[in-house]
């Protein structure tokens, strides 16, 4: 089986109409590859109509008929609006003869005939996707799951993945290169009878399918983009949640969350595949990852709730061992797959109390009532329930009391915290859940935020930026009523991480003792499972390639990005974009006003000029700061390359000069104003003319530095042109109208703009339709350990104003 192969679920909201059946296909056009497999669930309420179908069956006649024709007329209009005149008429005739066989159907029927009928929902659903799809030219078919999946009927099925597995080995070595459309909700046990999965039946088929055939990530796509920190229609400032933790997705799970199902989640525990949730209704608007790793964390992360569940309450006579009982009963409960959501031991009433959904609280009762426990059982209805879900949470005093403080004014039944110590549980009696999830919501998620922050390069910028942020900790977090704590610091071989907090003055001195090495992105990972921070932020302040290149791992955990480094703003458009992307998927901030002009606020004028209607046509100026001294300076008294060695000592140039005089700093500077402007202009398009001899290039820095006077040679002769003719030399940076762009060294008169500068200063001129004939210029100091420090510090307010 292709190892890249992947599962596409669209859940019956995703497949709504006709027009959520074209969106679908352009997902499937844009995410799926030709070998993956799709799982859908009956369009819209396709299985509610049938289930009031059924209903009817047994009540009225006349009530069944048109529950039937209206289905019909719906399934009817979905082929007629997607499906071309060649298929149609197929398609048509097919689904008549099964509304024909439907119609004729008489009660009482057999639970086996009903799982039947209300299966008939994936079935079209299929057929029509994969019709849909072939028409759009991707190689499709229908398949039913039935012809594949085996399971016995229960209160919740379970597939039997030995009986399974080669069965869907076979089937898919017979549709290779096609999409299998694959019905969900539906197995068949031993007889031959159809079985259905159950309450969200279709998620689990997809896990399970998923799982026996193999893929490396299944998808469901649904009406939500993921797991919110509440339920987004009760909370307007919920939270998208990009990472879950998959003993946190279970415990939500396990308390019946609309959005995930426990089984649903078994087969990715027992596999190597990643589960994903997206909206198919807005695919970029982020998603949450389930990661099969536990978490180590300190508190709630989710509010959850259901508006009805029901109590089982068992009586027990006088004088027995209850601890004992309530052992037995809950083992018993779990040997049958019908666990409690959650349950309360009353010893002084003799009683023990288990709470259920109204799913599995049928089939919970029945086995009781066989189980003979000896006990009296009675049902009650009417309770509600509130849960706040979470690694730690039982733990976190500051959670636990503002938990039961909004619960004080609640009709409470009791309150219970899992045996795993994910959740805190509060049954009530049943009122209105929204407002109490609201404000419990705002008890636990809206106190002072904590931030965490990594510093990736501990150089130059570094090491002031440490000082500067120390200095300015407690003032910011004034203002922003946040908790900021350094967490890491990271160099490029090892890295030094506490979630307790660094302090930042103490960095230079105990770094060596403190950090350990790393391989690849483990610092990255482990980043991205700290626990107890709202938000985490990295710090690139480092000129490394291969720091930028991980700037989707970063994303992919989750995290904030605050650039220095101009690596990813430069690079080819594709990646660029990739990592814009990435992290406005999952509402997480990339700001990198530090990359140009160092503290010049450069990147946010171009950028507000073009937010606000305005059309850059040109860019002109000296934008590297390190050229800008070195320029000013040459005047021939003193040659190029001691000049060049100067400003590396002061900390004027990159830790590599060669990274300032070979023109690729201010290429890259070039190339994110551009695309700050809305330009398109690919790094490989700017002419470059670089100051480093080409026998230089490839040096040790200590060599170059032994032999940089090959500099003064090449930069003499064009120095004595220069003043000859009374001009003098800068390094030019221009973006034309015609869209050429070129970066170098230029004679200009003595008068000119870019020719009177402070020494460090950069200046930027911008050309648009509202400044036209007189450009708007920028300028000021462009270089330098704390004006760069200082812009890292200004993104870093912007970003927690955000927050």
């Amino acid at each position: 089986m292709p190892a890249s192969r992947q599962l596409h679920k669209f859940g019956g909201s995703s497949l709504a109409n006709s027009d959520c059946y074209r969106r679908v296909v352009n997902i499937l056009k844009e995410y799926s590859g030709p070998e993956d497999l799709i799982v859908v669930s009956a369009a819209g309420k396709t299985t509610n109509r049938l289930l009031e179908f059924l209903d009817a069956l047994y009540k009225d006649g006349r009530v069944a008929h048109e529950t039937l024709h209206s289905l019909r007329q719906f399934q009817l209009s979905l082929i007629d609006e997607l499906i071309g005149d060649d298929e149609k008429t197929s398609l048509l005739a097919t689904l008549s003869d099964e509304f024909s066989t439907l119609g004729e159907l008489t009660a009482p029927l057999t639970e086996a005939q009903k799982a039947a009928v209300l299966g008939h929902g994936e079935i079209w659903s299929s057929r029509l996707l994969s019709a849909l799809l072939v028409q759009e030219g991707l190689p499709a078919v229908a398949q039913d799951s039935r012809a594949f999946l085996r399971a016995e009927a229960n209160t919740q099925p379970e597939v039997d993945r030995g009986a399974s597995y080669p069965l869907v080995k076979e089937i898919l070595a017979q549709h290779a290169h096609h999409r299998v459309v694959i019905t969900g909700f539906m197995a068949q046990n031993q007889q031959g009878q159809t079985t259905l999965l159950g309450r969200n039946g279709s998620d689990y088929s997809a896990t399970v399918i998923g799982a026996l055939a193999e893929v490396s990530r299944v998808t469901i796509w649904s009406d939500v983009a993921g797991v919110f920190s509440a339920d987004p229609r009760i909370v307007s400032d919920a939270c998208l949640l990009p990472l879950l933790r998959l003993d946190e997705a279970s415990e939500l799970a396990r308390l019946a969350a609309p959005v995930l199902h426990s089984r649903t989640l078994q087969p990715v525990a027992q596999s190597t595949m990643d589960l994903h949730l997206r909206c198919s209704y807005e695919p970029e608007s982020g998603s949450s990852r389930i990661e099969r790793v536990l978490a180590s964390g300190r508190g709630a992360k989710i509010i959850s709730s259901l508006d009805e569940v029901l109590i089982i309450k068992l009586i027990f006579a006088p004088g027995h061992d209850f601890q004992r009982l309530e052992k037995e009963v809950l083992e018993s409960l779990k040997r049958a797959q019908l666990e409690p959501l959650t349950y309360e031991l009353q010893k002084d009433k003799h009683s023990l109390r288990l709470v259920y959904t109204a799913e599995i609280v049928g089939g919970a009762l029945e086995y009781l009532q066989d189980a003979a426990f000896g006990a009296e059982i009675k049902l009650k209805e009417g309770y509600s329930l509130i849960a706040a879900v979470g690694a730690g949470v039982t733990k976190n005093a500051n959670h636990c009391y503002g938990f039961y403080q909004k619960l004080k004014s609640a009709p409470v039944e009791f309150v219970s915290e899992s045996h795993s110590g994910l959740s805190l549980i509060a049954v009530i009696r049943r009122s209105d859940t929204a407002p109490l999830v609201s404000s419990i919501h705002s008890q636990l998620f809206q106190a002072q935020k904590r931030v965490g922050i990594a510093l990736c390069g501990k150089g130059n910028i570094g090491a002031s930026w440490l000082t500067l942020f120390a200095e300015q900790k407690a003032e910011l977090e004034k203002r922003r009523g946040m908790n900021f704590e350094l967490v890491a610091v990271v160099d490029s071989q090892t890295y030094w991480f506490n979630p307790e907090g660094i302090d930042a003055i103490s960095v230079s001195e105990h770094f060596d003792e403190e950090s350990i090495a790393y391989q690849d992105g483990e610092w990255i990972r482990q980043l991205g499972a700290i626990q107890g921070f709202d938000d985490v932020v990295v710090l690139d302040v480092t000129a490394s390639k291969e720091l930028a290149s991980k700037y989707l791992q970063i994303a992919e955990q989750g995290m904030h990005l605050i650039s220095a480094n101009k690596v990813a703003g430069s690079a080819p458009s594709t990646y660029y974009h990739e990592v814009q992307d990435a992290f406005a998927k999952i509402n997480r901030y990339w700001l990198y006003n530090a990359t140009v002009g160092a503290g010049l606020p450069i990147n946010h004028t171009v950028r507000d000029l073009r937010e606000s209607g305005d059309e850059i046509q040109a860019l002109s100026g000296i934008f590297s700061g390190t050229l800008s001294w070195l320029f000013q300076q040459y005047d021939g008294s003193v040659p190029f390359a001691e000049l060049v060695d100067l400003a590396w000592q002061q900390g004027l140039t990159e830790p590599d000069p060669r990274s300032d005089l070979d023109g690729s700093d201010v290429m890259r500077k070039l190339v994110i104003l551009a695309r700050e402007a809305g330009l398109e202009l690919e790094p490989e398009s700017v002419k470059v003319e670089s100051l480093v001899p080409a026998e230089l290039a490839d040096l040790s820095l200590d060599d170059f530095l032994d032999k940089s006077q090959l500099l003064s040679e090449l930069l003499a002769e064009r120095l004595e042109k220069a003043k000859r003719e009374e001009k003098v030399l800068r390094y030019v940076a221009r973006l034309e109208k015609n869209g050429k762009a070129t970066v170098g060294v230029e004679a200009l008169n003595k008068e000119h703009a870019l020719a009177n500068l402070l020494p460090c200063d950069n200046i930027f001129a911008i050309e648009s339709k509202w400044y036209k004939d007189n450009p708007l210029v920028i300028r000021g100091p462009g270089a330098g350990r704390e004006v760069t420090s200082g812009a890292i510090q200004s993104d870093l307010n912007l970003l927690s104003s955000f927050l």
